[in-house]
């Protein structure tokens, strides 16, 4: 009865639009392998794998003992986080904002695309998104409504837009341009030349662009904000995740920094959907945000270990990469002798027990690359070369 009764009932149409996100599907395969007693090393998403301060975790557990600090928290965000998000951007970017009117804590930066999604653009609109990127900027555009339109980043232009390519687009039906510097997955660093011209493409089209800049701390000495063009608050929004840069991708806590209107706009979405997060957390990430130079350079250190590793399995499978590249993953070019990228990852997840992202997955510029994750212990990550190493010489 029950099986007559729920094939009548369908799911809805923008479900067609996409697929089960593709680390979802894959690490329940990856799950299924270790539960068979593979013991597979993955190397796929970037979840950092080390704590956050100890000051952080000291404060959460602090605050959590707090009888009043348990209930509702406002939309906005406590104001010590929007503070501490203020003082951050000031000290690391030489950014000013105002904490009051400028910043929106966010739940993740993944929530933020979709407030921001549903705060500018009308069904039927248009969203500029990069190939490759991050695959959300496309999954949730269209769970949306909009209509996606890819722009190329590639390897002769050191991952950077392709200008020309641009101007001679129709964006008359555009509302926004995704980006994503330092980028994520070629890791192509954010230089002031390019934030300028997208700040000048922004204002000439009337189109807001919006940076998601989660790893300018990872492997980076100069961290960059497109905030830093004089006006380009009034055409911008700026994503920053505390996951990446403070490890803390469970804690969720990301924030979004515009002009005082456009902050309104999402709120007036963002207050419609979710709730303000717990007073403790926020709090604790207030404190995270203190930290100094110190407790970057540590976390720096062990991720630098971790990419000379990452370099030798790139070498072993013999892929090109770029020794410049900043961020949390090694992005490398599959050899000319193989087929396609997901013969190359399919033969090491399953001969070698090592899961890498084929570069397919974030558009088809990646069709003839690989990422490698560096959140992962440097003994592990020793032990996949190894594998890897087994598997080559075979």
């Amino acid at each position: 009865m029950g099986n007559q009764a729920s094939t009548k009932i369908r799911p809805a149409d923008r479900l067609a639009s996409v697929s089960e996100y593709y680390f979802s599907r894959k690490l329940k395969e990856v799950a299924q392998m270790n539960a068979e007693g593979k013991n597979v090393i993955s190397l796929g998403i970037g979840s950092p794998d080390m704590p956050p301060s100890q000051e952080a975790i000291e404060r959460l557990c602090t605050e959590a003992h707090n009888p009043d600090g348990h209930g509702y928290m406002p939309y906005v965000g406590v104001p010590e986080l929007r503070q501490a998000f203020a003082d951050w951007y000031r000290k690391w970017y030489g950014v000013e904002l105002d904490p009051k009117t400028e910043i929106q804590p966010l739940i993740g930066s993944k929530e933020g695309i979709l407030h921001v999604t549903l705060a500018f653009v009308n069904p039927g609109e248009q969203v500029l998104v990069p190939n490759p990127g991050y695959p959300t900027y496309t999954s949730l555009s269209k769970i949306l409504g909009a209509e996606v339109v890819n722009y190329d980043l590639k390897e002769e232009n050191g991952w950077m837009p392709d200008w020309e390519q641009l101007e001679q687009m129709d964006l008359s039906r555009v509302k926004l341009m995704w980006t994503n510097y330092p980028n994520m997955p070629t890791g192509a660093n954010a230089t002031p030349e390019l934030y300028e011209r997208l700040v000048d493409f922004a204002r000439r089209k009337q189109i807001v662009i919006v940076n998601d800049n989660p790893y300018s701390f990872i492997l980076n000495d100069h961290p960059l904000s497109i905030l830093n063009v004089p006006g380009a608050k009034e055409c911008c929004i700026e994503f920053n995740s505390m996951s990446k840069s403070h490890n803390m991708p469970g804690w969720r806590i990301a924030m979004l920094a515009s002009n005082a209107d456009f902050i309104q706009w999402v709120l007036k979405v963002k207050s419609n959907i979710d709730s303000g997060m717990f007073r403790a957390m926020q709090l604790a990430a207030a404190t995270a945000l203190e930290a100094e130079q110190d407790w970057y350079a540590g976390n720096n250190r062990n991720y630098a270990n971790r990419r000379a590793l990452a370099g030798a399995i790139m070498d072993t499978l013999g892929c090109a990469y770029d020794k410049r590249q900043v961020g949390m993953f090694l992005w490398g070019r599959i050899p000319d002798s193989c087929g396609n990228v997901e013969e190359l990852t399919e033969r090491v997840l399953h001969e070698a027990r090592v899961f890498l992202t084929p570069g397919f997955i974030f558009g088809s510029n990646g069709n003839r690359y690989i990422r490698i994750s560096l959140c992962c212990k440097d003994d592990k990550l020793a032990e996949a070369l190894e594998r890897i190493k087994r598997l080559e010489n075979k």
